[in-house]
């Protein structure tokens, strides 16, 4: 009676346990079982937003059965919507995009930050490198890298760097030059790359690291000058500017760099069918001229790529800023 008790008692429990492995299974083959919501960190109409929308309708195209819901959470240099991705459940169907800002910087220069980029994310796909560029007004008297360096090093603190806002790849791209080439400028912040660029052009500060998109126009209509990329080579929407590498600072890399990620622990099959959905995105001739004409690189590639990616950025960040005893002022 005991035997035949145990014997039908294992058999339940088998039961229950194939049932449930069987439905985990079915779970994953159904992902996604609704829209996918792809978090912003940032306000809607930016940058980072219209980049992601992009993104979102191709994914879609690619893959029919993953649709997206765009949800913008702002606030706090991108942790506030980062941090909203790391706590979600992790089922695929939470997603964030991620930058250089709040996934490298921020971790080092930030005390209060609610998690922990190195461990509470799945890196799903880099999508995108977009450098700064060195720019002086139209009729400076710095027309080279170099001119720059050299007035720095003559005025010690008195050139005067224009910031869009503090903590951004922009001004760290400026300090990372002015510790590699031993220089002191005057760093102005403003409230916005709008202002900073009118006061450049207007002659109250002497030089500015842009992003590509917000100076092309002003470039070409003879207002501003640019003289270097800080991208490791030249990008297509500027193939005559040369890289800050190329004119004596062998190495020197600072770009925004965007990454899809999510919650840590995501489900295989969410991670590879989004991963796949991406490359097949980045070879797109459509959407790269797009991404290009923006002064993007689209970069693309496996899961695993974007995980080694992403270590070795964080680790890159952490060593520059450590040893440049940087902090936000």
């Amino acid at each position: 009676m005991f035997r035949k008790t145990l014997m039908t008692g294992l058999t339940g429990s088998m039961l229950l346990a194939a049932a449930v492995t069987t439905g985990m299974a079915h779970a994953a083959q159904d992902w996604p079982q609704r829209p996918v919501r792809m978090v912003v960190p940032y306000t809607p109409g930016g940058g980072t937003d219209s980049i992601t929308r992009i993104i979102a309708e191709k994914i879609s195209q690619v893959d029919k059965d993953i649709h997206f819901v765009i949800e913008n959470k702002p606030g706090a240099g991108g942790n506030i919507g980062m941090t909203q991705v790391a706590r979600a459940k992790p089922d695929g169907l939470t997603l964030g995009m991620g930058q250089t800002s709040n996934l490298a910087i921020n971790p080092v220069i930030m005390s209060d930050m609610q998690f922990d980029a190195s461990k509470d994310f799945t890196p799903v796909a880099v999508v995108a490198e977009l450098p700064t560029v060195l720019v002086v007004k139209a009729d400076s008297p710095y027309k080279s890298l170099a001119d720059v360096i050299e007035a720095a090093k003559a005025k010690p603190g008195q050139l005067k760097q224009a910031l869009a806002t503090l903590g951004t790849v922009g001004h760290l791209a400026g300090e990372m030059l002015s510790y590699k080439a031993g220089i002191k400028v005057l760093n102005v912040p403003y409230k916005g790359a709008s202002p900073a660029l009118t006061e450049l052009i207007g002659g109250q500060t002497d030089y500015m690291f842009a992003t590509p998109v917000s100076v092309i126009n002003l470039i070409e209509d003879k207002d501003l000058r640019a003289l270097a990329v800080t991208s490791s080579k030249r990008i297509a929407a500027m193939p005559d500017v040369p890289t800050v590498a190329e004119q004596g600072y062998d190495g020197f890399n600072a770009v925004d760099w965007k990454m899809i990620v999510g919650p840590a622990g995501m489900p295989e099959e969410a991670v590879d069918r989004l991963s796949k959905a991406f490359m097949t995105v980045s070879k797109d001739p459509e959407f790269v001229k797009r991404m290009e004409s923006d002064g993007n690189t689209v970069v693309g590639g496996s899961a695993d790529d974007a995980k080694a990616y992403l270590e070795k950025e964080q680790t890159e960040w952490k060593t520059l800023l450590k040893a440049m005893d940087f902090k936000l002022k």
